[in-house]
């Protein structure tokens, strides 16, 4: 299965057996405007209330008092669109340390008792309707384990996707890593410091 939503295979999701336990309880928050960094970060708190998009600003501010056309991308409205360094920047603020993670590799490598969550960004379409816009864009997803499974908390996603244990989190990473993030998009791996 992959944890990539538009990269599954419908057969094999449909045979997929499910947990049988309840759900736990999940925090999944949903796409607003360009804020995916801002989803991505609280979700992987499982924290509605971790960052707040002027936090996110200021913190861009910060990395680049000084000129109106920075690296850190933004909207210039203070929508979204923050790059990496913001979401680095964003962790250490609060006493996490951010991986950045080098697709070549072995995601066996990644010692999972220190990881709180992974955050990578991924190529997205724009769409204006049905129409698919021909515009590269990228989108932040978040995946970390929530009551002894791992979700993919993709904030354009309706619902947390159900990945797996270890062995299947590893397979989704390899596979995102592999295929999805061709461009060189990071993957930062969420410890404690």
């Amino acid at each position: 299965m992959s944890c990539v939503p538009w990269k599954g295979d419908k057969a094999k999701s449909e045979s997929l057996e499910l947990p049988q336990a309840a759900p736990p309880r999940i925090y999944h928050e949903k796409q607003r405007r360009e804020l995916c960094a801002l989803h991505a970060l609280n979700n992987v708190f499982q924290d509605g209330n971790a960052f707040t998009r002027e936090t996110l600003q200021e913190i861009f501010q910060r990395l680049s008092p000084n000129t109106m056309v920075t690296p850190h991308k933004k909207s210039m409205l203070g929508n979204g669109n923050y790059d990496v360094n913001v979401i680095m920047a964003a962790l250490q603020t609060k006493g996490y340390e951010a991986v950045w993670w080098d697709k070549r590799r072995d995601v066996s490598a990644i010692a999972l008792t220190n990881v709180m969550g992974f955050i990578m960004n991924l190529p997205s379409s724009l769409c204006w309707g049905p129409l698919k816009l021909p515009l590269k864009r990228q989108h932040w997803i978040c995946v970390r384990e929530v009551g002894g499974a791992y979700y993919n908390l993709d904030s354009k996603l309706k619902m947390p996707e159900w990945i797996g244990g270890e062995s299947e989190l590893r397979c989704c990473v390899a596979d995102v890593l592999g295929s999805v993030c061709v461009d060189g998009g990071p993957t930062v791996v969420c410890g404690g410091s």
